[in-house]
């Protein structure tokens, strides 16, 4: 079998996408993770649409690349008249990449109604705009737009247009479901009669508008198809490209395909998020095989099954994609999940049968109430250590009361809260100012602590959510706050519920700060 080449469109066909943003700088570090991942393709852009592409092109030549072929995206000649002055093709030239892609109509409602041409004109034109790019030395890929709804209009049309670009030069003939709405057995069936019809490799850019550009390109590949074209992540326009961070793991582990360069699966996780993080987008927990939630098990039976075997309920091993395996404790859990924490976090539970189920009971009745240990470790840890016996809150507070003023003339408000609070018998009096209650909370919490406690100054509070329980009850419904601590060096979530908003957030804020305070304590023990 034919290796697979993966040509990458992140840069181009993913920044199309909506939501995305990425500077010239963002644009370089992402072609260096590309490369060293081992992506045969890397579609910086189309230089001849816009500055910061044509920017990047210019500022990518100073980047060496390891193996990966950096390549500019255009368009055939606008017109028939001017083929070698036109201004996109000579943009392709100026960027200097050893491979252009170029698109070209497959479907004659485009050439006809959309740039007002004849069959025969719109395949000349095909012709002579890849006959231009080689003659200047370029190796070629064409892109036939639309080519799997050119092809069901009219397949004698949506052919010769392949054979066009072919007859001029081009090195693969790439097939285009743009509008993305083709089914697996379609593609199947056009692959295996065009693979029949001409002599280059072919490949497949897919789009999923049906939520099937990753099933396509597999199914392509299945046919004979040897490029696979997509983005990391699956962004890109409407509802995004085929997912390479799918397709890849797909090719490789369940397909046996092997790919030009070899591919480190065990990089596809980290790919994924350095993504995510650099075009500021929210990662998804919920993606196959790289996603936070791809191999977490909340389940009793489920978590049961998986730790004698999982295989019962994981389809790889996570490891594999660099990704790794999660138990959540939620009301859902049984004792198995119970255990399998406490074994993550070095405790042994096995032998103590009754704390594991009034751990399950606690958080059953908690989860009743509103709270949600999911995405709150630290908070589950501190229950948990707290029903053995190893953690004890480091401080106790009194009393708080929180002030809000406001100026009507300028609209300016201000929060003050005053906290009383209790170390080791000793008494805290202290007041802080804030933009907001919560604010101003957390100032005064550290504020009174730092005396006591001077790590606490190393805490800031990253990230803040805010949940509406029983949305039906108003002002009155519970609310589920959940609060995101760093020192620096390590991240962890704490959670808090209560009817009042202040109160819920006081409470996840004292449980976030009091895990710091127990990091602390665990640490100093073992490096005495």
């Amino acid at each position: 079998m034919k290796k697979i080449e993966i040509f990458d469109t992140t840069l181009r066909d993913g920044t199309q996408g909506e939501h995305v943003s990425v500077s010239v700088n963002d644009k370089l570090l992402i072609t260096r993770k590309l490369d060293e991942f081992g992506v045969d393709f890397i579609e910086g852009g189309w230089p001849g649409s816009n500055p910061k592409d044509a920017e990047f092109f210019r500022k990518v030549k100073s980047v060496n690349l390891q193996a990966a072929k950096l390549c500019a995206f255009g368009s055939t000649a606008r017109s028939l008249d001017a083929v070698k002055e036109d201004a996109n093709l000579n943009a392709l030239l100026q960027a200097e990449t050893s491979v252009v892609t170029i698109f070209g109509k497959s479907w004659n409602l485009h050439s006809q109604h959309g740039l007002g041409l004849t069959e025969e004109q719109n395949e000349e034109l095909i012709f002579r705009s890849v006959e231009y790019l080689r003659s200047e030395g370029r190796q070629v890929i064409f892109d036939a737009e639309h080519f799997f709804d050119g092809y069901k209009n009219n397949p004698d049309f949506a052919i010769r247009m392949l054979l066009s670009a072919q007859k001029a030069g081009a090195s693969t003939l790439t097939l285009c479901d743009t509008n993305g709405g083709t089914l697996p057995h379609e593609i199947a069936e056009i692959v295996k009669t065009v693979a029949g019809k001409v002599a280059l490799p072919l490949g497949i850019h897919a789009h999923n508008d049906s939520e099937l550009a990753v099933a396509n390109s597999l199914s392509a590949v299945e046919n004979g198809v040897t490029h696979v074209q997509g983005t990391i992540n699956g962004i890109g326009e409407r509802c995004g490209n085929a997912n390479l961070v799918s397709i890849i793991p797909n090719l490789i582990l369940k397909q046996k395909r092997e790919t030009v360069r070899p591919i480190n699966l065990q990089n596809l996780s980290s790919i994924s998020l350095f993504i995510y993080e650099t075009m500021n987008l929210v990662p998804n927990s919920r993606q196959a095989f790289v996603g936070k939630s791809a191999f977490a098990h909340k389940g009793g039976i489920h978590v049961s099954a998986v730790l004698k075997d999982s295989r019962m309920y994981e389809h790889i091993e996570p490891e594999k994609v660099g990704n790794k395996q999660r138990v959540l404790v939620s009301d859902l859990s049984g004792q198995s999940n119970v255990r399998y924490k406490a074994q993550q976090l070095g405790l042994d539970l096995d032998s103590d049968k009754e704390l594991a189920k009034r751990v399950v009971d606690r958080i059953k009745e908690m989860e009743f109430n509103g709270y949600q240990f999911e995405g709150a470790d630290a908070s589950f840890e501190l229950l948990l250590r707290g029903e053995m016996g190893e953690f004890h809150p480091y401080f106790n507070l009194i009393d708080s009361k929180i002030n809000i003023s406001s100026n009507d003339i300028r609209h300016l408000s201000h929060a003050e809260a005053v906290l009383k609070l209790e170390v080791d018998g000793e008494i805290e009096h202290t007041a802080a100012d804030g933009n907001g209650p919560v604010n101003a909370l957390d100032n005064a919490l550290r504020k009174a602590l730092c005396r006591f406690y001077p790590s606490i100054t190393e805490t800031e509070l990253v990230d803040y959510k805010v949940r509406v329980l029983d949305e039906k009850d108003g002002t009155n419904a519970n609310v589920r706050v959940l609060v995101e601590t760093s020192d620096r060096k390590d991240v962890w979530v704490t959670v808090g519920v209560s009817r009042n908003i202040i109160e819920a957030s006081l409470h996840a804020i004292i449980d976030g700060l009091n895990y710091k305070l127990f990091k602390d304590k665990v640490k100093s023990k073992f490096s005495v």
